[in-house]
């Protein structure tokens, strides 16, 4: 399971301990893992935040 913000979809690292969102003071929600093929080491930020994925070329990968 992970934390998810319902406004601003920020997806909370495990070890984060919040009962709202560092980002925009939204409430959390819990849900399933987004599945993925291969899982690198996520990029984790000074609030707890999840960074989204980066592509070898640039820019930023998004789940469809």
């Amino acid at each position: 399971m992970e934390r998810i913000c319902s406004h601003c979809r920020a997806v909370l690292a495990d070890e984060t301990k919040a009962d709202w969102c560092p980002a925009c003071g939204g409430a959390l929600v819990e849900r399933e893992s987004v599945p993925a093929p291969a899982k690198p080491a996520a990029e984790v930020d000074h609030r707890g935040i999840v960074l989204p994925r980066r592509h070898a070329v640039g820019g930023i990968i998004t789940p469809q």
